[in-house]
């Protein structure tokens, strides 16, 4: 059994967990309405661009103990480079207010999701953040496309308001099989077991962000503009 195969088995109860978030339901059942699209969008924005400087921070400590990772990373950097402009876009395309979007902070649970990424690269094994890769990347193939065709179909929307969804969709179906030969690569069990745990914590952080999702369907004003009782 390769690793990844192992890891997809190690991980399925993790993996169910996400899937069954209800607002993935609605969404492949086309009862999403508009300002839940728009709220997701607004916070894969705010998890999204932070995909570039955490791949740099991990190619830079990845570096001395895994050099053939070197390349790896700068092929995924130079993949990830503008989607979070994309998904302004997209929101802008929907309806929703792309500066707003840009300026509000993110809920709880996105920003818990990515703190845990930049401990993992920072504090830990930095070979964990292709655990994330693999929840992200996993999570796009197999829902992205569905989805997008449900909403598309329910809101009416352009093709310009769905880029994000169904380009990831696409461009992550070979990433799935790069994630793979690079997984398959590892022969460290500390390694093997940072992306088996980071991917475990990674698929219940990011379900925790679609739960999430229906309190915030109003965007979450900027810190500036909040009212302290």
């Amino acid at each position: 059994m390769t690793f990844h195969t192992e890891l997809a088995s190690l991980t399925a109860p993790d993996r169910q967990w996400l899937v069954s978030a209800p607002v993935i339901e609605q969404a492949l059942g086309g009862q999403i309405p508009k300002e839940l699209y728009v709220a997701f969008l607004t916070q894969a924005y705010h998890h999204v661009r932070h995909t570039v400087p955490l791949m740099m921070a991990a190619g830079s400590r990845l570096a001395a103990s895994h050099p053939w990772m070197v390349a790896e990373m700068a092929h995924y950097i130079e993949e990830e480079i503008g989607h979070d402009e994309w998904i302004l876009n997209d929101i802008a395309q929907a309806g929703g207010d792309r500066l707003a979007a840009q300026r509000s902070l993110p809920s709880a649970a996105t920003d818990a999701m990515v703190g845990f990424a930049y401990d993992v690269v920072n504090r830990r094994n930095p070979i964990g953040f292709f655990g994330m890769v693999y929840v992200l990347e996993g999570t796009s193939v197999a829902l992205a496309l569905r989805a997008a065709d449900r909403i598309q179909q329910a809101l009416g929307l352009p093709p310009q308001a769905l880029t994000y969804l169904r380009s990831h969709g696409e461009l992550d179906q070979q990433h799935v099989e790069h994630l793979a030969g690079i997984l398959n690569r590892l022969d460290h069990p500390a390694d093997r077991d940072a992306v088996v745990q980071a991917a475990r914590t990674f698929f219940w952080l990011y379900g925790n962000v679609f739960r999430a999702l229906g309190a915030h369907a109003t965007l979450t004003p900027p810190l500036a503009e909040r009212k302290i009782a």
